[in-house]
């Protein structure tokens, strides 16, 4: 029964669903039901092996199947021989069986779960007989029975249980193979199709189905947004994208609750008599948790798919889905290349761009949800430097812009960027864009240098009468002091383009600019808002030097 596909099918899921649930428990109490059928007669007792059954079902399927068939073909035991010298105590030892297996499963796990059910039907058959003696008379014939048949019970329901359980081990090892080789596939496919994400035509996402319809045992493969199938693997026969349409909407409605979902021509409402397809397996593509489209597998057969091919075709729309919005970010750094960059903006250096950019990739192949979460990040990055003109910015959209960089540069580097924001919540003012996210920047990029271990960097924010003081503070190597006068002279080289910046800037609007100290490990920088220009800054005042 281990080697069959039905049966297969059902352990190497994540979760059973109610239905798979019952029908397993039904399979394992007639199992347990066959074992009482197939004893062996002696003073009225069954020697049996039913209580193995009933161990192995709740250790190998969990509790639901356990306490199920057990209290089904502990029932069955009592009915059958209502009045039998043993029936009542074998009917409650099966019951309790099925539950001390739904308590084993939950202590246990898949390497040592043998060892479990060895001791769990040991212990059921040993409960049997004490009841047996217990309740069963006359009390001669139970102590006969006991003598007869209590080794061979104990031992061959115990140890039976156990080689069950070890042959049903290479079910979860091939699972885990199957999880092995769908990683490596999913890599494989992603390093194939990347190319073609670069544009979202339907030339590129019609060859991006093509190389995953090659890689997997579907008949077609398509991609399709919430409305009609936009592109197909070259295989598919041209019919599916004139009578697709209703299938796709069917499978968007199904795929609001469902990762998976699965649809045949048995399912009403569908035109799959009007295709060749009979069976379609889906996951739908998102976008900021919104279902933008769906991928599609077709089979020329209902229910041709596996299991695995379940889970894969999941993975599959999540990498699909990362990698579109990938696209955006790619096509949001090509309209920053082509407008009218300031001088701030151009610190976002092609270096910088390319080691994100390589960061993304390299986390869609091994983390797709730590992607997305870059992505998204990077996104805000991107359109607060570049959508943003000039404009004065609230405190805390600057900080939440910091915070965006800093996790950028923390998915590079990790645990070697380490941040703390010290931030006055009741502090309420404008400042200009672009001025507190350069400096820590320069913290991260010039501190870091020969730094085995990493930084530190302190963002603080806080009020000094009418003014409110920001300092940016880290344990780095220090900034040298010749680079400090250069600054203070306006002498400094190109690639120290944002401190000289926003030093400048903030001079033309608050009179002074940074403060810069070299600490005898790392750097401090500081710099006053003045809050009466800033009001006046909030009512719309211009200051010509600054807008020119």
């Amino acid at each position: 029964m281990s080697r069959g596909n039905f049966f297969k099918q059902f352990l190497q899921k994540e979760k059973l669903k109610l239905k798979e649930e019952v029908i397993l428990s039904i399979l394992f109490a007639c199992l347990g039901i066959f074992g009482t059928y197939s004893g062996v007669l002696y003073e009225g007792a069954i020697a049996n092996i039913r209580n193995m059954s009933i161990m192995f079902g709740g250790m190998l399927c969990g509790p639901v199947v356990g306490i199920s068939s057990g209290l089904i073909a502990g029932i069955h035991r009592f009915v059958i021989d209502i009045g039998g010298i043993t029936a009542l105590p074998c009917g409650i030892s099966t019951v309790l069986g099925g539950i001390l297996s739904a308590y084993l499963y939950k202590i246990s796990d898949v390497k040592n779960r043998w060892v479990y059910a060895m001791f769990g039907a040991m212990v059921i058959e040993n409960l049997s007989f004490g009841l047996m003696l217990i309740i069963s008379k006359p009390f001669e014939t139970a102590v006969a029975i006991l003598k007869a048949v209590y080794i061979p019970m104990v031992l061959i329901n115990g140890i039976g249980a156990a080689v069950l359980m070890s042959i049903t081990e290479n079910i979860f090892k091939e699972k885990e193979q199957i999880a092995a080789k769908q990683s490596k596939l999913a890599l494989e496919i992603a390093d194939r199709t990347l190319p073609y994400f670069m544009s979202t035509d339907e030339i590129s996402l019609g060859k991006i189905c093509s190389i995953i319809k090659e890689s997997v045992e579907a008949k077609a493969v398509v991609i399709s947004n919430t409305n009609r199938i936009i592109a197909a693997s070259k295989e598919i026969e041209f019919d599916i994208k004139e009578y697709g349409t209703n299938i796709v909407k069917e499978l968007v409605n199904f795929s609001t609750s469902n990762d998976v979902i699965t649809i045949t021509n048995k399912n009403k409402g569908t035109l799959f008599d009007k295709i060749i397809y009979k069976s379609a397996i889906a996951s739908p593509l998102y976008e900021n948790d919104e279902i933008i489209g769906i991928l599609i597998f077709f089979y020329y057969s209902r229910n041709a798919f596996r299991y695995d091919e379940k889970s894969l075709i999941k993975s599959l729309s999540k990498l699909i889905s990362t990698q579109l919005e990938l696209i955006k970010i790619n096509n949001l750094k090509k309209m920053a290349a082509k407008a009218e960059v300031r001088a701030l903006q151009m610190q976002i250096n092609p270096h910088f761009l390319f080691n994100v950019l390589n960061t993304i990739v390299s986390f869609i192949r091994i983390n797709p949800d730590k992607a997305r979460e870059l992505i998204i990040d990077f996104s805000k990055y991107l359109r607060y430097n570049t959508e943003n003109k000039e404009e004065f910015i609230d405190l805390k959209e600057e900080i939440k812009h910091v915070k965006s960089y800093i996790k950028i540069e923390q998915a590079r580097f990790g645990e070697k960027i380490k941040t703390k924001f010290i931030i006055d919540e009741n502090i309420n003012v404008k400042i200009p864009m672009l001025s507190i996210q350069p400096l820590v920047e320069n913290s991260i990029q010039h501190g870091m240098k020969d730094m085995k271990n990493g930084i530190s960097v302190i963002v603080k924010v806080y009020k000094m009468q009418n003014m409110t003081k920001i300092v940016i503070e880290d344990d780095g190597v220090g900034i040298d002091e010749n680079v400090i006068q250069k600054i203070y002279n306006d002498t400094i080289e190109n690639n120290k383009v944002g401190l000289i910046n926003v030093h400048q800037r903030l001079i033309l609007l608050y009179g002074s600019g940074l403060k810069i100290e070299r600490l005898v490990k790392g750097t401090r920088i500081h710099f006053l808002i003045n809050e009466e220009r800033a009001k006046k800054i909030n009512k719309g005042e211009k200051y010509e030097l600054y807008n020119n």
